[in-house]
């Protein structure tokens, strides 16, 4: 059976941890991951990309099999191929990321019986969205024009 593994494929480590004693924590952590990234596809406000990118990396760990279907998923394997090799995160996936921030503090706010618990959850989620806003949003233009060849 021949192997049509792309060219980036040598950009990722190869797995050192595959004959470990922690090969079984690391290819559950990696299908937990997976699941809760399923189960995010359909959920609104359950992130999706950050649970399969958390996957790709324990399979990495744990099995060479599993990292390569990930990587080549027909859904997901280019948004991972994004974040792993230009650190992109999409447009979408920003605004929703940031959104749904907002709902949260929104929602604690109106739930909260005082003011520090809103002022506390914005105070950690808003270096997160500032983060997430100042990741790249495309795949540099060089880049992906050497991809392309």
């Amino acid at each position: 059976m021949t192997s049509h593994k792309p060219d980036d494929w040598d950009d990722i480590p190869p797995p050192p941890l595959t004959h470990s004693r922690l090969c079984p924590v690391f290819l559950a952590l990696g299908w937990v991951c997976v699941g809760l990234g399923f189960v995010g596809a359909f959920v609104p406000g359950l992130p999706t990309t950050i649970f399969l990118i958390i996957a790709l990396w324990a399979f990495s760990k744990s099995s060479d099999r599993l990292r390569w279907w990930l990587w080549t998923h027909p859904k997901f394997g280019e948004p991972l191929r994004d974040w792993h090799m230009h650190r992109v995160i999409p447009p979408p996936a920003k605004a929703a990321a940031v959104v749904m921030m907002m709902v949260s503090v929104a929602i604690v706010s109106v739930g909260a019986s005082s003011w520090q618990a809103p002022v506390i959850l914005a105070a950690v989620l808003a270096p997160i969205a500032v983060w997430i806003v100042t990741r790249r949003s495309a795949v540099p233009v060089a880049d992906a024009v050497s991809a392309d060849v």
